[in-house]
């Protein structure tokens, strides 16, 4: 065995910056110490094995630096794989645990094993036993991962613990108490909000003097936390949870007042009213921040119409409010690509993973305003009694790393945000991912006409076929084209998650052909079938660009994994929506008309996708700056008024 990786060569560290490049060179010395243990460690019985790791435990909590166990910690966590998975960690699985352990975003490319890499850190950090979290993007790939690697963590005397949707107070207590516990970054931080009101309801029954004399603790019959303090998270999907997902505040709602009650109804007024006016007309459409405004007309047909009783009780300026919210929402939110209808109610699509955002609602009355559009009960905007942002969550972990496939475009704002640095880790063997040219095209109905001619073409050779789109009614477009050309196919979108594991990991088989709305955070790796490689492996189709390169790059990782064989090409049309929102609606619509009298010939055009697209990217930065200075002022105004950052005044 090689004391260095093999992927990590003269020329990869050669493209690398100058003290990321000193950075892994030095790390990579820990391999060779790591190794030295594999010979002693092998000739162990198991019993033996768990009494070496209960050393290292009593050597941690005697305060020992974690960096002093790292060679031995990690030659034990390998050496358990192997017994209990036959799964022997890579020497880059290695580089990449050592890694995360130094306060960094691992980035691994799709295949070459997070989910094992992750046993590595997450071990080294339980010995201290002040508890590990692996905060993954939904409840499926948490339970999968904690089960899946369990033996190896039971093999050294580590315990599991998973945190689901819909568990007990009791249950969640016990599997916080556990070693390592893995969950979504969702329940973490509603667990944290939950305790933290929890406190301070018992602070609250402690200051009644009769209370504290019966021993009266206050909360529900006394009941404890859940959680027992932040000490290390590891977040996998990094880039997804840390940046994507970092504008979405966590809440717990207030009871209703009889004014929200009231703004229920205002939202179905304002719904149904919502044909009468007309863009340029009755009101301005800013295309770039989405903002809809009332002009003069349109604040006079406001007057004019017709208005339930619940109207009488608010003002004038708030109808139009109600009007405009109601209008954007016709016009930016859409059936099936932002959101879906189930069982009578609004579920929102996370537009990063293509999953169900089950729990999740807009602010700002905007989910309102998308249930009175889509006719189901409008549910009340409730006040909120405790809140934080996924960023503020993380950042109260004194240790924090991550690991993604992706996240080297976004290494500035992940250093500047959370003081992580990205270090890329080079592959197990070398990538041979080939992209083949680029196809652009005048309209839509041209590039899905070409897309299936792609298909038709390799499907005929048996080879298997990953087609990727921005949203479900495209998949479905796509699907009814596929159904009309006799290819058989599945298709894996927000509405198919049950299926979705057992999809994936047949993608890889001959003559599958597999559409799928977005693959962050699917989890399950694309193994190729046999004779597969001969064929050239997996061959990924683009349907469209998203408003992240990173969410494309996902995609293309899922062919040529762990040295296979591969190729991937990018679609694009003059009508997709990126042009519009990266290049302004003036310039789109230039292009738009351009493309309806030629459909062919475009192919040069590629690069005002990419810049369209790092518009897109840069505005989402900003509005993630925006919302980090007000989350600061907020939490700012609470402190110096003595007040919980995280809870809103007593008795909300």
């Amino acid at each position: 065995m090689s004391a260095i990786p093999s992927g990590l060569s003269a020329h990869f560290l050669a493209s690398l910056g100058g003290p990321l490049r000193r950075r892994l060179a030095r790390w990579s010395l820990l391999l060779p110490q790591i190794a030295a243990f594999e010979p002693e460690l092998m000739a162990l019985a198991d019993i033996d094995l768990r009494k070496r790791s209960l050393s290292l435990k009593y050597r941690a909590r005697s305060r020992e630096p974690l960096t002093h166990i790292l060679p031995e910690a990690f030659a034990l966590v390998r050496e358990a794989g192997r017994r209990t998975l036959e799964m022997r960690h890579f020497d880059v699985q290695l580089l990449g645990g050592i890694a995360m352990h130094h306060r960094s975003i691992a980035e691994m490319q799709t295949g070459e094993g997070k989910t094992l890499t992750a046993t590595l850190p997450m071990y080294l950090e339980s010995l201290v036993g002040k508890g590990a979290h692996l905060a993954t993007v939904n409840d499926y790939l948490a339970r999968r991962d904690a089960e899946w690697m369990r033996p190896i963590y039971q093999a050294l005397g580590v315990s599991v613990g998973v945190i689901e949707a819909q568990m007990s107070s009791a249950t969640r207590r016990k599997e916080y108490a556990c070693d390592v516990t893995y969950g979504t970054a969702k329940e973490f931080g509603f667990d944290f909000l939950r305790d933290r009101l929890l406190e301070r309801r018992a602070a609250e029954g402690m200051t009644d003097l009769l209370g504290g004399m019966l021993g009266h603790t206050g909360g529900a019959g006394g009941e404890k936390p859940v959680q027992r303090g932040a000490h290390f998270a590891l977040v996998d999907e990094a880039d997804s949870i840390l940046i994507d997902e970092a504008r979405t505040p966590l809440i717990i709602s207030a009871l209703p007042t009889e004014e929200e009650r009231i703004a229920a109804e205002c939202h179905s007024w304002a719904a149904a009213a919502v044909p009468q006016f007309i863009e340029d007309d009755h009101y301005e459409f800013d295309h770039d921040k989405q903002t809809v405004e009332l002009n003069a007309d349109g604040r006079q047909l406001v007057r004019s119409l017709p208005k339930p009783k619940a109207l009488d009780s608010i003002g004038l300026f708030t109808m139009y409010e109600y009007i405009e919210r109601a209008i954007k929402v016709d016009r930016v939110f859409t059936l099936d690509r932002h959101y879906v209808v189930r069982d009578g109610e609004i579920v929102i699509v996370d537009e990063f993973t293509g999953r169900l955002a089950e729990g999740r609602k807009w602010r700002a009355g905007i989910h309102q305003a998308v249930e009175a559009k889509e006719k189901v009960e409008v549910t009340v905007a409730t006040g909120q009694a405790a809140r934080v942002t996924v960023q503020d969550f993380f950042l109260r972990y004194p240790r924090l790393a991550g690991m993604t496939g992706t996240a080297t475009s976004s290494a500035g704002e992940l250093r500047r945000i959370y003081k992580l640095r990205v270090v890329p880790i080079p592959t197990n063997r070398p990538a041979i991912r080939q992209r083949l040219p680029e196809r652009v095209f005048g309209n839509d109905e041209a590039k899905w006409q070409a897309i299936v001619e792609e298909v038709l073409e390799h499907h005929a050779s048996g080879r298997p076929l990953l087609i990727g789109t921005r949203s479900i009614d495209k998949s479905e477009i796509l699907s009814r084209m596929l159904t009309a050309a006799k290819i058989e196919h599945r298709v894996l979108n927000a509405n198919k998650i049950a299926e979705e594991a057992d999809i994936v990991a047949r993608a890889g088989e001959r003559g599958k052909v597999t559409v799928s709305t977005n693959m962050a955070g699917r989890g399950t790796d694309i193994k190729l079938g046999e004779g597969i490689a001969e064929l050239g492996g997996l061959h990924v189709i683009c349907t469209e660009m998203h408003d992240s390169a990173r969410i494309d790059r996902q995609l293309i990782g899922r062919c040529g994994r762990q040295g296979d064989p591969g190729t991937w090409r990018q679609y694009l049309a003059l009508d997709d929506d990126i042009l519009l929102a990266g290049l302004g609606p003036k310039r789109a619509k230039r292009l738009k008309e351009q493309g309806k009298e030629q459909t062919d010939g475009f192919d040069h055009l590629g690069r005002l996708f990419r810049r369209a697209q790092g518009r897109i990217e840069r505005k989402h930065f900003r509005d993630r700056r925006v919302l980090m200075y007000y989350e600061k002022e907020r939490k700012k105004t609470h402190e110096q008024m003595g007040q919980d950052p995280y809870l809103d005044a007593p008795g909300a």
